[in-house]
């Protein structure tokens, strides 16, 4: 006659264990199809503000102005690098920001023959527009949030953007903005 045999803890998993690997896995699966979500909703309504300014910038022009306002004025190559960019695709999403009056190019002081982009009074002006613009819809899509859900998501949501800005250095893919 065939013995069964006895199952024990270090055999078979607990079902508490169990448990817990399934909600971790609902989890993760509810985190995944909501960052989809935010994503899509992101593109189709281009978190582009309120009012009159509402969708007025594109996202690439947004991340390049906002960094050449925060970091100062700087060379393709830099700022493509500082962005996690193609230093074409840079080239090719300025070319109307300078066009537009938004951002303007120099010499560099020390290599006349590089070029350095610097925001110009126009573009410091639009940038704020859509910041504050921004900042309206932020604070009218969390309304009903108390400051502290307000910085726990932005903790939360800068933690998740570090996270997959190093995961995309270790294993870049095609560049985009």
């Amino acid at each position: 006659m065939a013995t069964q045999p006895h199952l024990t803890a270090s055999t078979s998993p607990s079902s508490d264990a169990v448990d817990e690997q399934t909600a971790a896995g609902q989890v993760l699966e509810t985190m995944q199809h909501q960052v989809a979500l935010f994503a899509r909703r992101a593109e189709q309504t281009r978190l582009g503000g309120v009012g009159q300014v509402r969708n007025s910038m594109d996202r690439a022009a947004y991340l390049l102005l906002n960094r050449l306002d925060q970091q100062g004025p700087m060379g393709v190559k830099a700022l493509a690098e500082g962005m996690g960019i193609d230093s074409s695709t840079v080239t090719r999403q300025v070319a109307p920001l300078v066009d537009s009056g938004l951002v303007s190019r120099a010499s560099h002081p020390d290599d006349g023959r590089a070029v350095v982009l610097r925001l110009s009074e126009r573009g410091k002006q639009r940038l704020d527009e859509v910041r504050a613009s921004r900042r309206e819809l932020m604070a009218q899509l969390t309304d009903s949030w108390d400051e502290d859900d307000r910085r726990a998501f932005c903790a939360l949501l800068t933690r998740f953007n570090t996270a997959l800005s190093e995961a995309m250095a270790q294993n870049p893919g095609p560049p985009s903005a």
